[in-house]
């Protein structure tokens, strides 16, 4: 069974949740790991107060019995804590009563570079806040969650991800210097956006197809990386920088000895060639614009007048760079577990290890 992720809930509704499907059976959860997932996208400098506000933990509702899946689907929830003031705002039903706390007044003033304006037109909706509330990044949430449950199961056959911020608002490297970039962003009302660096270890040759276009990995990878909030570009290896060399100075030439068998002095590739992993550390970058929620404003119109007005003002991050490192972490390794479960199969936890065992008993390749 093809493993897969359905995730729902809204920024400030009673709770996000993902469904995953899928699973072998006897997959040993650790309720901490996931925590600390959820604990990592919340941190990193230039976040907003909300961030003291949520205090994210995983609770499952289905799929697991004493820490091990079942086979069937595993639904994972996380609570939204703010929901307590937003009663009346986000109630499912008409609410009785008179209005009170969070939410209640509609809102008619759309940001530039948010969902806000299209998808009030593509849904006719006339309150912006029935697109942002979905449309927010805090539903990555569940995200994080079930990328927590792909990290257990790559785990078991020794694959790792880990993820870091290489720039943000332009620069590059210095940690030191980021921080006080993102320190003048704050003093100016401003944002910043940036990239991360993702890099995973242990993955055997295989993994992925060239026969088909939504089987190759490389371009289900670019398809799961771009489907977070505010990500504009994703590149693998070199990227784009192979284009602006010859082609005697852009592929890995390939080496075999009796200790390691095939392999590569180079990584231009990234890990992948052709849709396919080949053995060598998977390299992937992605870039994410500027949050676009603005403590000075940018111009937009009043829905409600057509009069020029200003954008939305919400609480908002400077940067959130070192949480999208975690959640592009997250939505890698939930590709790259599905990628292995379709490879491998398996029913039971057991005969998955035992099948990507096998494989790597057939091929000539030495992990590292």
């Amino acid at each position: 069974m093809t493993l897969s992720l359905v995730t729902a809930g809204e920024s400030h509704g009673p709770a996000l949740i993902a469904v995953v499907s899928g699973l072998p059976a006897g997959l040993e959860l650790n309720r901490d790991a996931i925590n600390h997932d959820l604990w990592r996208r919340q941190q990193g400098y230039g976040r907003s107060p909300r961030q003291q506000i949520e205090t994210d933990k995983v609770e499952v509702l289905t799929g697991l019995r004493h820490g091990k899946t079942l086979g069937s689907p595993l639904t994972l929830l996380v609570r939204n804590t703010d929901h307590k003031n937003w009663l009346w705002g986000m109630n499912p039903w008409q609410p009785e009563g008179q209005p009170g706390g969070k939410g209640v007044k509609s809102v008619v003033l759309p940001r530039p570079g948010h969902a806000d304006l299209a998808a009030v037109m593509k849904y006719e909706y006339d309150d912006v806040r029935n697109a942002l509330e979905r449309a927010s990044a805090r539903h990555t949430a569940a995200n994080v969650a079930a990328g927590g449950v792909a990290k257990a199961l790559l785990a078991t056959i020794g694959v790792t991800v880990s993820s870091r911020p290489v720039e943000i608002g332009g620069v590059a490297g210095d940690e030191e210097a980021m921080r006080a970039a993102m320190d003048k962003a704050k003093k100016d009302k401003d944002t910043l956006g940036g990239v991360v660096e993702l890099r995973v270890d242990g993955l055997p040759p295989g993994l992925g197809s060239y026969v088909s276009k939504d089987e190759r990995l490389d371009a289900r990878i670019a398809w799961a990386l771009m489907g977070i909030q505010a990500v504009k570009s994703v590149e693998i290896g070199d990227g784009l920088d192979l284009a602006r060399r010859p082609g005697s100075k852009a592929h890995d030439e390939i080496y075999r000895d009796d200790e390691r068998g095939f392999f590569r002095r180079t990584n231009r590739a990234g890990g992948l060639e052709a849709g396919i992993t080949n053995g060598e550390q998977l390299v992937v970058r992605c870039a994410m614009k500027p949050i676009p929620t603005l403590m000075k404003p940018l111009d937009s119109v009043d829905l409600s007048t057509g009069e020029p007005s200003t954008a939305l003002v919400e609480r908002s991050d400077t940067a959130a760079v070192e949480a999208m490192a975690v959640i592009a972490e997250a939505a890698l390794a939930f590709e790259l577990a599905a990628s292995a479960k379709a490879k491998f199969g398996g029913d039971a936890i057991g005969d998955f290890t035992a099948a990507h065992a096998a494989y790597l008993a057939r091929i000539d390749w030495r992990r590292g």
